[in-house]
């Protein structure tokens, strides 16, 4: 059996961060996992710049409830489910994803957790477990699926490569280069075209 393991930020969804850092007018916000592999050193970083800023969860979530899908996403997504299964691995919060899960008729997503304070602030994070993304695709390992795996982001490298496929999708070109070996993708319908070669498989 074959399942595919998505990124949701920068290949379904608008980053999330950038679209923040645009709505309040602070730059510094938009340092993604395009620019910074250590995950907790960008995640403590934006922390900092939150409290620093006096800046909620609801001032997040009310930029996030603006946004839409990436153009052609949601029409990639129903195509996508309709030859085989799907999964969402994401780095984002339970707290930031619903709303865009909405429009996107509600795929599977595996994503961590904030801890809000009694004030509404952003106190910190808990991630689902250490490296969640390749050790999701190293679970359904271990039920006998084959797993295509596809992200944008430095955080995507290890399921991408732990994948029986792997493919990077409008990834920045710095990414690209480091890995030659990992074939890249800019349009939802040559991952559409890869995805019905991983089946064949």
């Amino acid at each position: 059996m074959h399942i595919v393991c998505l990124d949701l930020e920068g290949v379904l969804v608008p980053e999330i961060w950038i679209a923040f850092a645009e709505a309040v007018g602070i730059p510094d916000l938009k340092k993604t996992t395009r620019d910074e592999p250590d995950y907790d050193k960008l995640m403590q970083y934006r922390l900092d710049i939150l409290a620093r800023n006096k800046l909620k969860l609801n001032d997040i979530q009310k930029v996030i409830a603006s946004l839409n899908p990436l153009e052609g996403a949601a029409e990639f997504m129903t195509a996508l489910r309709e030859k085989t299964q799907v999964v969402i691995l994401s780095d984002t919060f339970s707290q930031f994803a619903k709303p865009l899960m909405a429009k996107l008729n509600w795929p599977t997503l595996f994503c961590n957790d904030l801890v809000i304070g009694s004030s509404g602030s952003v106190e910190g994070y808990k991630l689902r477990q250490k490296d969640g993304k390749k050790k999701a695709v190293q679970a359904f390992h271990s039920i006998n699926m084959k797993v295509m795996a596809s992200g944008d982001s430095y955080n995507d490298l290890s399921m991408i490569l732990e994948a029986d496929t792997g493919a990077l999708f409008r990834a920045p070109e710095s990414i690209a280069t480091q890995h030659p070996e990992v074939p890249l993708f800019n349009t939802y319908s040559e991952l559409l075209t890869a995805v019905d070669k991983f089946l064949e498989e």
